[in-house]
């Protein structure tokens, strides 16, 4: 590891200055388009005259294919940003969604919809990692964690506005509004200035954005997976609990049955408010390492209570998403966690790569649930999908480097 020459510290007011807030604008407009199409997907493609079983297979199909942009989005921006800089990544991945999310309002057919969902996946990758890399960089060591936590706070109500504009307007209509608010964003982040840190590298003969590296590399290897691995019950929370809870409602019995997309929505509101005391709470404890120990055991403890039935009516059990939502929020925290494990020259690389590989968990998390249920029910297929994420969260959490204060000035 080879430290460079320290560059000049941003004074405290940094922490509510134009890069923050347009990191959080950001992911917000990422939060919203990026579960659009999950909100949407019935009555868009029901107006396409999409039998049910078709809206249902070819809906699947769709999803994927943002997946599968997430996840080659993820790589290739977060070797742009190492390459030719944070900015680049926060203008290139907002125009490509953005532009995206505006075409599918006019979508007539699945393959083209299909095909806009990759290009939409493809832009999103780049945001949070983008944002988180930014933001870490150029804030004081003091202040990172708060600024990355007030970043994610904002951003994941963007989850609420897209299910509120749903409710309020057609699908179209929402897809409009979606890249709107991306394009409109593009005139704030005219005045976001580079990281410094990278600029001191930039000019120097230092190898950026080597994504291979941290796979040859055994000691960036593991730092990697364990950054992973510390938010594997996130998407296990959200892809499967909160997805799923209507089928959840049904096998616990519940009263009255279960709306999804509301679920979800308190879920979202949990997270958000997690999020934006996560950061807060790591500078408290002076910890990164027992903040989000903290929000894990409080997490398995409100997991268990979920698949064992504790509460017995819709009602109470939206309150239970929403306590979820709150102890699985710690996705910046982890993220800022990810940006301190690596050098200036490969961190925008990991931190954007492990944000959306953490997402496309559930490419094996949700298969293994619907394999599972089949033979153990929905509660019992959850438990066990459930336990297998918490003993790898367990195991990122015990070993993980500490890295509340650390100085991010230096290179792989």
């Amino acid at each position: 590891m080879q430290t460079l020459t320290p560059s000049s510290r941003p004074a405290y007011a940094v922490l509510f200055s134009l890069p923050v807030l347009v990191a959080a604008l950001g992911y917000f407009v990422d939060v919203y388009d990026l579960l659009l199409f999950s909100i949407v997907r019935v009555p868009s493609l029901k107006d396409m005259g999409l039998s049910e079983a078709d809206v249902s297979r070819q809906g699947a199909s769709i999803l994927n294919w943002q997946q599968a942009g997430l996840l080659l989005g993820g790589i290739l921006w977060g070797v742009l940003g190492d390459k030719r800089g944070r900015l680049s990544v926060l203008f290139g991945s907002i125009i490509t969604y953005s532009l995206a999310n505006i075409a599918c309002g006019f979508v007539q057919d699945v393959p083209t919809y299909a095909g806009l969902r990759f290009v939409a996946g493809l832009g999103l990758a780049g945001e949070l990692g983008a944002g988180i890399t930014l933001v870490s960089e150029i804030l004081p060591k003091e202040l990172r964690s708060l600024g990355t936590s007030l970043i994610a706070g904002v951003g994941l109500f963007g989850a609420v506005v897209a299910y509120l504009t749903v409710v309020s307007f057609d699908w179209r209509t929402a897809y409009f509004i979606g890249g709107g608010m991306g394009l409109a964003l593009l005139l704030l982040r005219v005045s976001v200035f580079e990281s410094g840190m990278y600029l001191t590298i930039k000019g120097k003969s230092v190898e950026r954005g080597n994504f291979f590296l941290l796979f040859t590399n055994r000691t960036l290897l593991l730092r990697y997976l364990r950054c992973m691995g510390l938010a594997v019950p996130t998407y296990f929370v959200i892809g499967i609990l909160a997805t799923f809870s209507n089928e959840f409602g049904k096998a616990l019995g519940l009263s009255e049955p279960v709306v999804a997309g509301r679920a979800v929505m308190f879920t979202y509101i949990g997270m958000a408010v997690g999020d934006l005391a996560s950061g807060p709470l790591s500078q408290w404890l002076h910890s990164r390492r027992k903040a989000i120990g903290l929000l894990m055991a409080l997490n398995l403890v409100l997991v268990a209570a979920f698949l064992l039935g504790v509460v017995r009516s819709a009602e109470p059990f939206y309150w239970l998403c929403l306590a979820l939502g709150f102890s699985i929020g710690y996705i910046a925290l982890f993220l800022t966690v990810a940006a301190e494990q690596f050098g200036t020259n490969l961190r925008a690389t990991a931190t954007t790569s492990i944000a959306n590989n953490v997402r496309a968990t559930t490419l094996l998390t949700i298969p293994l649930f619907q394999y599972l249920k089949t033979s153990l029910g929905a509660l019992g297929a959850a438990g066990l999908v459930g336990a297998l994420c918490f003993l790898i969260s367990f195991w990122a959490l015990a070993t993980v480097e500490e890295t509340h204060g650390k100085d991010l000035n230096y290179i792989d």
